[in-house]
């Protein structure tokens, strides 16, 4: 398997929407709703999460120039799902096939159940 198939498949775990919980770097334990993913560089743009700061140049639109908040995307190995939001409980996300073909993800912490 190609590391590019790999990644797409991990970025398929993980959707616009979800309540995800950073698990390491400076903003590990900090939890949000995913904004948007990237499944060609495997990079989530979380809420509130990951906001840098961009210096603007001076022009006619901003004649004093300044600075300016932008979102910056964390990896997507980064974060792990949140399956129960009182206690913030991660789980390792899997996909599994239904017997009608069509396939769904379900939480490996809740012996394989079922998620929105």
């Amino acid at each position: 398997m190609s590391a590019q198939h790999t990644l797409r498949s991990k970025a398929r775990r993980i959707r616009k929407g979800d309540m995800v919980k950073v698990i390491a770097g400076a903003k590990k334990g900090t939890t949000g709703t995913v904004l948007s993913v990237d499944t060609r560089t495997g990079r989530v743009l979380i809420e509130g999460i990951g906001v840098g700061t961009r210096h603007i140049r001076p022009s006619q639109l901003n004649p004093t120039g300044g600075k300016k908040d932008i979102h910056v995307p964390m990896d997507i190995s980064k974060v792990a799902l949140v399956v129960d939001e009182k206690t913030a409980k991660t789980s390792r996300v899997g996909v599994v096939t239904k017997a009608d073909g069509s396939k769904a993800r379900v939480a490996k912490a809740l012996k394989n159940k079922e998620i929105k």
